[in-house]
C-alpha cells in the first residue's frame, strides 16, 4: 500500500472510532469520510461496507491498546504499569462497547476481533507477570479475573460517569486488591492508597 494510501486508511480508521463510538449505528460512512477529510469512494476502496469499517475500527483500537500495554510490560516501574493499563482500559471503554456491540449484534465476535482480543490479553498477561514478579500483583491473578474487574469499572464509568477523583479512587481500590495479602494489609496500616493519602499515580487525561 502506498503511503498515502496507508495515511488516509489510518484517518479513516480514527475516524470511524470517533463516530461509531459516539453515534452507534446512527453514525454513517458519510460522517467518517467528512470527519476523515476524504471522499466517500475513498472509504469504499479500502472498506466496501460499513460493518467491515466498524469491525476494522475494533480491531485498530484493541492493537492499539495491545501495543501500550507491550510498552507499559517493558517499563521500569511495574505499579505504575498496572496502574496506567486499568486507566487507558476504563477510558476507552465507552467506544469499545460500542463498537462490539455493532459487531457482536449475533452474540458472536467476527474472528479478526476475537484475534485482537487475544493479542491484546496476551500483552496484558505480560504486565501482569512483570507486575507479579515485583510483587505489585498477588501471583494467583489471572488475566481473566483482571478483565472482569476492569470491565466492570468500565462498563459503570460507560454508562454512568464518575467524577474523576471517584474514577481514580475506583482504581486505587482495584489495585489494592490486586496485591499480594501482605501488601494490602501494609498499604491499609500506612493509608496509602487511602483516606487522605492521595493517588498512587493520576489517571492520565482521556
Amino acid at each position: 500500500m502506498r503511503k498515502n494510501a496507508r495515511a488516509n486508511r489510518e484517518r479513516i480508521l480514527a475516524a470511524a472510532e470517533a463516530v461509531f463510538g459516539a453515534s452507534g449505528e446512527l453514525g454513517s460512512t458519510e460522517d467518517v469520510a467528512a470527519r476523515a477529510q476524504v471522499g466517500i469512494a475513498t472509504v469504499f476502496r479500502h472498506f466496501p461496507t460499513k460493518d467491515a469499517l466498524i469491525e476494522a475500527a475494533l480491531v485498530r483500537q484493541f492493537d492499539r491498546l495491545g501495543e501500550q500495554a507491550s510498552r507499559l510490560a517493558d517499563g521500569p516501574d511495574p505499579r505504575r504499569a498496572v496502574r496506567e493499563l486499568i486507566a487507558t482500559l476504563i477510558e476507552t471503554s465507552s467506544t469499545k462497547l460500542t463498537l462490539i456491540s455493532l459487531v457482536g449484534e449475533s452474540g458472536q465476535l467476527p474472528p479478526a476481533v476475537q484475534e485482537a482480543i487475544n493479542r491484546v490479553q496476551a500483552a496484558i498477561g505480560g504486565v501482569l507477570a512483570q507486575a507479579k514478579n515485583g510483587s505489585v500483583v498477588a501471583g494467583d491473578v489471572t488475566v481473566e479475573e483482571f478483565f472482569v474487574l476492569v470491565r466492570g469499572v468500565g462498563q459503570a464509568a460507560a454508562t454512568l460517569p464518575a467524577a474523576p477523583v471517584t474514577l481514580d479512587r475506583a482504581i486505587e481500590i482495584i489495585c489494592r486488591g490486586l496485591a499480594p495479602a501482605p501488601a494490602r494489609a501494609d498499604a491499609v496500616r500506612r493509608g496509602r492508597p487511602g483516606a487522605g493519602a492521595g493517588p498512587w499515580y493520576p489517571i492520565r487525561p482521556a
